[in-house]
């Protein structure tokens, strides 16, 4: 044995290096496979975000248009009122207050509803 390495330790190191490349390849694979994961996670997490959106825009879009009619009932009020009121602004203007109001409620409640929907 000229370089005092027997054939014994030669192969106890080709082992060890065996060892130590499988172990390599084990964690390559295990980084492979996270990182799938990810992806997978990723596309299901936009994939909820665009239902959640679809249903936020549905449900406002609903909502706007409860808005818009109450906006044009007030609009008939008005005109009724003003026809009939005959000068009494003060009719009409307390007439207008309670269906205007009701619409910010209407409006207000919405807004929180979807700042709500966004934020949790």
């Amino acid at each position: 044995m000229p370089n005092g390495h027997t054939k014994s330790s030669r192969h106890a190191v080709r082992a060890g290096w065996v060892d130590v490349q499988k172990g390599v390849r084990q964690v390559a694979q295990s980084v492979k496979r996270i990182q799938g994961s990810l992806r997978r996670a990723e596309r299901e997490i936009e994939a909820d975000a665009r239902k959640r959106i679809r249903k936020l825009h549905n449900e406002a879009r609903a909502q706007l248009a409860v808005l818009r009619a109450r906006e044009r009932a007030a609009n008939r009020i008005l005109k009724r009122l003003s026809t009939a009121a005959g000068g009494s602004w003060t009719d009409l203007k307390r007439a207008a207050d309670r269906a205007l109001n009701d619409a910010r409620r209407i409006a207000d409640s919405t807004i929180e509803r979807f700042r709500g929907a966004v934020s949790g």
